[in-house]
């Protein structure tokens, strides 16, 4: 399977409904909270995102929690 990171906020709900997705699915992640780490807030904004979640699986960037492009690349 992909390695697939998230960039997180505390404050950003569509951040914890992903989470919520993928720990229900069984599926491993790595989080990068923006809110507590200074260097992943720095890598995000090096990519070219202002915003969260950003959601890394493999090669492919997704902007948002949209669950049927997480789906599709899941398979």
């Amino acid at each position: 399977m992909n390695k697939i990171t998230i960039y997180t906020s505390e404050t950003c709900g569509y951040c914890h409904m992903a989470k919520e997705y993928f720990d229900e699915k069984g599926i491993a992640y790595e989080e990068k909270s923006v809110s507590a780490d200074s260097s992943a807030r720095k890598e995000l904004m090096k990519m070219g995102y202002m915003s969260v979640p950003v959601i890394i699986i493999g090669e492919e960037t997704i902007v948002g929690f949209d669950k049927q492009k997480i789906e599709s690349l899941l398979k």
